[in-house]
């Protein structure tokens, strides 16, 4: 077994020889550079509580914004258009535009209940966004968004062992203006965005934004006994923000946000037997645009929020309060097993392929209320200390429904054919201390270290309703289920930089960050064992992690360049993993022994010319689960009478326990990569641009890679996908007035598998398809 030290050099080695690839050749040029004043803007982020240059900030961060931002977010593309698209970053969905799973360096989670906990925490504005139909919230108005990647235990807190995903919107300002832009594109497409403001006053300044965005249904339902056109994948969707910035004084500033969300649409769209047993891909049974399915599909979110950011500028330090109150409610049914009828019925009523019972499950968050307030003292002084302390407070209360019904109707049920219901609630408390601070030792060498004490509770609550049982097949599981987890931790972090030049920093960083314990109630589809109500509900304990990252910021060719990169090894105690599916389509939480994680991070930007812009990055992530009596149920089993004791899959790993009819093989995961956690992510992107009369013919291309994904914490040879490539362009003339452009996204047409539900077939789900459009832009 390599040992730490060894696979820390290995990967700061990697970083190092990389470096000096592109330093050599920048030095070489700097002659030529001189002949060319044009150089990168500044970045500044928030990824430190305060606003700094990326370059001086001793994480791996990126930052997207400008035409990037635009590009992703074109033709109504949802939040898990960032994916790819900055290093080490993946989004993915098994809900479509409702619940966002979120991953970095390889850490998150498949799991698909409303009460998730993810290892990547979302800040909207300050606010943490910790709920999953909370994550969703569209990008609009946007003046940045931020990708701290490793633990942030200190000036974040809870639940961040991955990282953030850090979204900051346009303020209000004491100088009238706005912007506006409408699309129109494929399917019907309509996007509509604007926002605008100005000052109300001399104290008051105000910031309205908004957007629309509609797409038609695009996929025939092509189901033999009722055939409908244009059948899935529509939605329509409204969000709005409005901002008051109220300065009573020079020194006191208020700052009152409201906001809401209302998604109406399609789930997301499951596709029964795209798989084969032993062969990888998708087979001939896919097609984009048909599917043969007797469920519904149907998804609906609505979420509001009013916040109030309060600063009072006392001289030496600055007083910050934040209270955010988010409330709301969801809805989605999907079709699980992905197709039509079943396979106990003549030939002709079920399909594609076998479909050995059917599911169709509905999960809905009634009621969803969270409450956070976090008061912080921040240092104004120009001297060599400055530090931040504080103290944060979160309060949420949730409400789930679960419901599994036959769209062959249940004669043991009249209304809608609903045979299982499941009722949770849960209660999460937690608070925090916090304290940061940076000393400047001398003018090149700087050190910053933080602690957090972090202290969680958890109760939870499900129900099992007695008169609606599934007749005989799960062994009467009733009954009430109570779960109550609490824990404390302490977090850090401790970092270094060094300015070796006015143009080279040089970092590193050692934290350790902390995910509260978890609970897990989706049952269901217990197993069916002698208390099966008791063993459908599972907790993940705390898990915590202590990570190490070493790297260089580089700004070159007279500032027409800027390169980072980094390298960093983590080991993940105790980690929550989620195995979901299976032969009774269940959410399992699991504790491992250790998760060991390696790999490196960079981020390119080069202006060769006033009018190209290059920018590139790169990310490789090492992943293994490390604990080797750790097993988990691989994909469900078929019915005896077709494929007598086999698998639905063909899995990879070490058997432990042979497939049975109905019982899915239990198989050993040490060794193995976690899931959704691809080696290698890339992204690209160039804009050229050509004066013409008042403005200028732009062209701007980006484009995203991820290399190999597997679906589940077991490796088979069908659930998995080899690779994803997407480009998009945008060709259009701008002037300092207005933007007229034509766009498409997914270029080359591009078809992947992004994940799979192993229950009763082989179903999958795809990435979007290739959409393209026009749009019109307008600044005031």
């Amino acid at each position: 077994m390599r040992s730490v030290r060894s696979i820390m050099a290995s990967s700061v080695a990697i970083a190092v020889a990389t470096t000096s690839l592109f330093i050599a050749p920048a030095a070489f040029a700097q002659d030529e550079a001189a002949q060319n004043s044009a150089a990168l803007g500044e970045i500044v982020v928030t990824a430190q509580r305060r606003e700094e240059n990326l370059q001086d900030v001793p994480l791996s961060v990126t930052a997207v914004s400008g035409d990037q931002l635009g590009a992703i977010t074109a033709g109504g593309v949802d939040i898990r258009g960032i994916s790819g698209r900055v290093p080490s970053l993946l989004v993915e969905s098994s809900f479509g535009r409702t619940f966002p799973r979120f991953y970095i360096r390889g850490l998150g989670n498949t799991d698909f209940d409303f009460n998730a906990s993810q290892p990547v925490s979302l800040i909207y504005d300050d606010v943490v966004l910790e709920n999953p139909i909370l994550k969703g919230f569209p990008i609009f108005d946007m003046e940045r968004v931020e990708v701290l990647r490793g633990p942030q235990g200190t000036l974040f807190g809870r639940n961040t062992t991955a990282g953030i995903v850090k979204f900051d919107s346009v303020k209000p300002s004491d100088v009238a203006g706005g912007y506006g832009k409408i699309s129109y594109g494929r399917f019907n497409a309509v996007n509509v965005e604007g926002g605008f403001g100005g000052p109300l006053g001399e104290k008051v300044s105000v910031r309205v934004s908004g957007m629309y965005q509609r797409q038609d249904d695009y996929v025939d339902n092509v189901i033999p006994s009722n055939t409908t056109k244009d059948a899935f994948e529509g939605y329509k969707e409204y969000a709005a923000r409005v901002q008051f910035l109220v300065k009573p004084s020079d020194d006191f500033d208020i700052l009152l946000t409201g906001q809401f969300r209302s998604l109406d649409g399609t789930a997301r769209l499951f596709r029964a037997n795209v798989f084969t047993r032993g062969q990888e891909g998708l087979n001939t049974n896919f097609d984009r645009y048909r599917v043969s399915t007797d469920g519904k599909n149907e998804q609906r979110v609505d979420t509001q929020n009013m916040t109030a950011r309060m600063t009072y500028d006392a001289g030496a330090v600055s007083f910050i309060s934040v209270t955010s109150y988010w409330t709301g409610d969801a809805t989605s049914v999907g079709d699980v097993d992905g197709g039509f009828g079943a396979n106990f019925l003549p030939r002709n009523l079920y399909g594609p392929g076998e479909i050995p019972f059917t599911a169709e499950t509905r999960d809905s968050v009634p009621t969803l209320k969270q409450f956070t307030q976090e008061f912080r003292v921040a240092s104004n002084n120009d001297g060599p200390l400055s530090y931040q302390a504080g103290v944060f407070y979160f309060n949420e209360n949730l409400d789930i429904v679960s419901e599994n019904y036959s769209t062959m109707g249940d004669p043991n049920n009249a209304v809608d054919g609903v045979n299982i219901i499941v009722s949770q609630a849960q209660k999460s408390k937690a608070y925090g201390l916090f304290g940061s601070a940076t000393y400047q030792l001398t003018d090149q060498l700087s050190v910053t270290g933080g602690l957090r004490y972090n202290d969680d509770t958890r109760d939870f609550v499900a129900v099992r309703s007695k008169d609606t049982q599934f007749p005989g097949f799960l062994q009467n599981p009733l009954g009430t289920v109570r779960r109550d987890v609490s824990d404390n931790n302490l977090t850090w972090d401790l970092s270094g930089t060094y300015a070796a030049t006015d143009d080279v920093n040089l970092y590193a960083r050692v934290a350790r960050g902390y995910r509260a314990p978890s609970i897990q109630g989706r049952i269901l589809f217990p197993p069916a064992t002698s208390t099966p109500l008791e063993s459908g509900v599972t907790v993940g304990k705390s898990e915590t992690i202590t990570s190490y990252e070493s790297g260089i910021k580089s700004t070159l060719l007279d500032g027409r360049a800027r390169f980072n990169i980094n390298g960093f090894y983590y080991e993940l105690q105790d980690a929550q993993l989620t195995a979901v599916g299976g032969g009774v389509n269940a959410n399992r939480l699991i504790n491992a022994d250790k998760v060991r994680g390696y790999g490196f991070e960079a981020d390119i930007e080069f202006k060769p010319v006033p009018q190209l812009l290059l920018t590139a990055g790169l990310s490789y992530n090492n992943t293994s689960i490390r604990d080797a009596g750790l097993t988990t149920a691989a994909c469900g089993a078929t019915r005896v009478d077709t494929f007598p004791n086999v698998s639905l899959c063909t899995p990879l790993d070490p058997i432990v326990v042979a497939a049975a009819p109905f019982s899915a093989a239990i198989v050993n995961i040490d060794g193995n990569s976690l899931p959704q956690s691809p080696k290698w992510i890339a992204n690209w992107t160039a804009r050229y641009g050509v004066p013409v009369g008042d403005g200028e013919v732009y062209a701007f291309t980006d484009w995203a890679y991820r290399s190999k994904i597997n679906f589940f914490l077991y490796e088979s040879v069908e659930f998995q996908d080899k690779r994803m490539l997407e480009g998009g362009l945008r060709v259009g003339y701008k002037t300092d007035a207005y933007d007229v452009s034509a766009f498409v996204r997914n270029i080359t047409k591009d078809i992947s598998a992004v994940g799979g539900i192993d229950f009763n077939n082989l179903t999958g789900f795809v990435n979007e398809p290739r959409v393209w459009g026009v749009e019109a832009a307008f600044k005031f």
